[in-house]
């Protein structure tokens, strides 16, 4: 059998570079510069920062910052709080590659591991995809800043000014905020979990949990969701005594029909009229999906106890305990909780924007639905702009809104999962990218013109026709 050894990285980066100079790019530096002025800040510099910086300098837009709150190697969510073993999507996903064969995530596993290791495969690691992301950060040579995080986003006479930890302002012409799931409301957290419990006996699926003080104590999850199962997961294989996972459904969902929405869907979805995007939406919501099948193999095979049909009514305290009462009046006694119920969507409770909240245009104030596709959740996200642009709800909003591009969850009423899962990211940054070229062209053009008018270069110098100039 003859075997491939890893093509090697040094080598893949060489061909990257080839291929980035047979294509022209970066493009040529075209927006005029404005002292003290970025043109973009992209906030994050996970998977959808990577993609919105890297098309904007590819197109020529360069004069543009990054920021990221985590440490380098630690951007989104793959070896922080997203606990499974492997990304939930198939391998071949091409990551934020801008159509550039060498940047595709298959391109660098391969010269990693070689291409034996790639046939192999069978779903990509966290920390491969963690890795492949931050060496895309360094082979596009993007202007990231780690360890600063942004506390305010506020209008400055026609631009933004986008205030971090440090008190520092940054004025710029634009913002992309690819902030990740969490960043439009925040971690939803029931009302029938007190609050208090958190975090010495509860948390959230996504917080930070110490999970080797569980060791020998009885772990309690609410929902079936994928991270719900992910974290009693980790949980037992930190040495829980027990975890048992509580759903409110009979039945667990069959079909992810998110995953039957391609690549025209990634591409189209944002142009659809309202009434289809509501009515796609409503379906796959309705018919929610199933946890992959791994993570269900996993947890079983770590001896987690999935129990169906036990909604949970209510949570409380007794002493270093956690009682759950189920809606049958039956309770059960737990060392700790684990509450898996996803995210919040609610633009007010988003403090960086406090400044723009009253003004954002949501789903419930651009689309009435007919009364049996009524979803309070879905009309509550932001109704977005062909280049994922905040719009205005009144004629008393601050004109700088609509510079401002929610590249997150925020997006996902107005274009699917193409801002908040992988296999479309790439798609979503180009066009975000492209809509901020736009927007800064037609706001330069006097300018371009007149560097246009400026252009003097003789083509015909070293022919019999040229006529020099009096």
């Amino acid at each position: 059998m003859n075997h491939s050894p890893p093509l090697g990285l040094a080598a893949l980066e060489q061909a990257v570079r080839r291929d980035l100079e047979m294509l022209n790019l970066p493009a040529k530096d075209w927006v005029p510069r404005r002292p003290g002025v970025r043109d973009v800040v992209v906030v994050g510099a996970g998977m959808n920062g990577i993609a919105a910086a890297g098309a904007l300098k590819l197109k020529g837009i360069r004069n543009i910052e990054v920021l990221e709150a985590a440490a380098a190697g630690q951007e989104g969510p793959w070896v922080t709080y997203a606990r499974m073993e492997t990304l939930r999507s198939p391998k071949n996903l091409t990551g934020p590659c801008f159509g550039i064969p060498s940047l595709t995530y298959r391109a660098w596993h391969e010269a990693s591991f070689g291409l034996d290791a790639w046939n192999a495969l069978y779903k990509i690691p966290n920390q491969d995809w963690q890795d492949y992301l931050g060496w895309l950060q360094r082979m596009l040579r993007l202007p990231i800043r780690h360890g600063v995080t942004m506390k305010s986003i506020q209008p400055a006479d026609g631009l933004l000014r986008v205030v971090t930890d440090s008190g520092e302002p940054i004025l710029a012409r634009r913002v992309v905020l690819a902030t990740g799931r969490g960043a439009v409301g925040g971690m939803f957290w029931p009302g029938f979990v007190p609050e208090e419990m958190r975090p010495h006996l509860a948390a959230h699926t996504n917080d930070m949990i110490d999970f080797a003080a569980l060791r020998g104590k009885s772990l309690a999850v609410i929902g079936a969701g994928p991270s719900a199962l992910d974290n009693a997961a980790v949980a037992m294989i930190n040495g829980a005594a027990s975890a048992d996972v509580y759903v409110r459904r009979k039945v667990l969902p069959q079909i992810n029909k998110g995953r039957g929405t391609g690549s025209a869907y990634h591409h189209g979805w944002g142009e659809l009229p309202d009434e289809d995007r509501w009515q796609v939406m409503t379906y796959i919501q309705d018919l929610q999906a199933p946890p992959p099948h791994e993570t269900v193999h996993r947890v079983m095979r770590l001896g987690v106890n999935i129990h169906l049909d036990m909604p949970t009514a209510s949570v409380r305290r007794e002493g270093d305990k956690v009682v759950m009462r189920f809606a049958d009046g039956s309770e059960r006694v737990h060392d700790f909780l684990i509450v898996g119920t996803g995210f919040l969507v609610d633009m007010d409770r988003v403090p960086e924007l406090s400044a723009f909240a009253p003004h954002i245009a949501r789903w419930a104030d651009r689309y009435v639905p007919p009364p049996e596709l009524v979803r309070h959740d879905l009309a509550a996200f932001p109704y977005l702009g062909a280049g994922f642009e905040l719009l205005p709800r009144d004629l008393g909003a601050p004109p700088e809104l609509k510079q401002i591009h929610l590249l997150n969850y925020g997006a996902h009423t107005s274009f699917g999962g193409i801002a908040s899962d992988i296999p479309a990211v790439a798609i979503a940054g180009e066009r975000v990218a492209l809509a901020i070229l736009r927007g800064l062209f037609r706001e330069d053009f006097a300018k371009l013109r007149e560097e246009l008018e400026a252009f003097d270069e003789p083509e015909l110098e070293s022919t019999p026709f040229f006529v020099p100039r009096s």
